[in-house]
């Protein structure tokens, strides 16, 4: 059976307020860094899987992240899917 990676990115929408970020980017005016505008943060999950295609595999993924590994209400997710690099 094929195997796949993903990589899902997970981040607050713009609508909603991000302390974490403000916070972060408020330390690094701290620390003398200058010109940050703008500070988001998100999480990144990397995953690999088996599926019998890339179609399959992208299913599932795209059902882990919409029910699981974001929250919809206040979170957007993407995702990479490649095929696995073949393991000798």
């Amino acid at each position: 059976m094929p195997n796949y990676q993903a990589s899902v990115l997970v981040s607050l929408r713009a609508s909603v307020l991000d302390p974490a970020g403000e916070a972060t980017r408020s330390a690094a005016k701290g620390l003398g860094i200058q010109g940050i505008k703008r500070l988001r943060i998100g999480k990144s999950i990397s995953l690999e899987l088996d599926a019998p295609n890339e179609a399959e595999a992208l299913r599932r993924v795209e059902l882990l992240a919409d029910r699981l590994l974001a929250n919809p209400v206040i979170e957007d997710w993407s995702l990479d899917l490649k095929p696995a690099p073949s393991s000798l």
